[in-house]
């Protein structure tokens, strides 16, 4: 679905023009997309996955960054501009993946937006009212299902913002103190940055099986 779905999105922004790129507005893009068959409601469950596996990504990001921290703090000697060096990268790549998953969980609103719009104006065009009943229905349960997946996704990405600031401040707490006693201070932290680490991961596993049943329910 992936490989099929960017090979079209190619084709279609050729279609789109280069005034929506400038104007930013992403309204033309997605009729452009419905043009060439693919509609709010798949480019909706592609994104939804996408940010589903970003945030698995995430978990096993800040997972390795949690075991390069307790490998560091547990060293009686080691060569600190290494440690130094080795923690850093971990918070470098740890912010990039929240970045992502930020990214991501923004396009998934994006394209609800819209969806949402469409489907709220074309129950108007309505001439049945037991079929446009039914219709509004099925609008009130898929955006309820929405907003708790949504909640759940918005929490997991809170929850990476202390993780990352308890790591920035050792980081740079080791970087201006490369000595013995910086580490000394380093395993005082550790417990915190795995107490959030892991309420993180509870957030994360909670945001992907609310993801999952999003888009079982929404491919019905």
């Amino acid at each position: 679905m992936k490989k099929v779905l960017f090979i079209r999105v190619m084709g279609v922004l050729l279609l789109v023009g280069s005034s929506v790129l400038l104007s930013g507005c992403l309204h033309p893009y997605y009729s452009a997309m419905e043009k060439v068959g693919i509609h709010k409601r798949d480019i909706m469950v592609d994104r939804v996955e996408a940010a589903r596996d970003t945030q698995a990504e995430a978990q096993e990001q800040f997972k390795s960054a949690l075991e390069q921290f307790d490998s560091v703090v547990k060293l009686k000697e080691t060569d600190l501009k290494k440690a130094y060096d080795r923690l850093n990268s971990e918070y470098k790549a740890s912010e990039a993946v929240a970045d992502k998953v930020s990214a991501k969980i923004r396009k998934v609103e994006s394209v609800a937006d819209a969806l949402f719009d469409e489907w709220e104006d074309e129950i108007t065009l309505y001439h049945n009212k037991e079929l446009q009943s039914a219709s509004k229905a099925q609008l009130r349960k898929t955006r309820s299902r929405y907003s708790e997946m949504l909640r759940s996704m918005h929490q997991a990405e809170a929850s990476m913002s202390p993780v990352l600031s308890i790591f920035l401040d050792n980081v740079l707490f080791l970087k201006h103190n490369l000595n013995a006693q910086a580490i000394g201070s380093l395993q005082g932290e550790f417990a915190n940055l795995e107490g959030e680490i892991d309420t993180l991961i509870k957030k994360m596993n909670t945001a992907i099986e609310s993801s999952n049943r999003f888009i079982a329910g929404i491919r019905r």
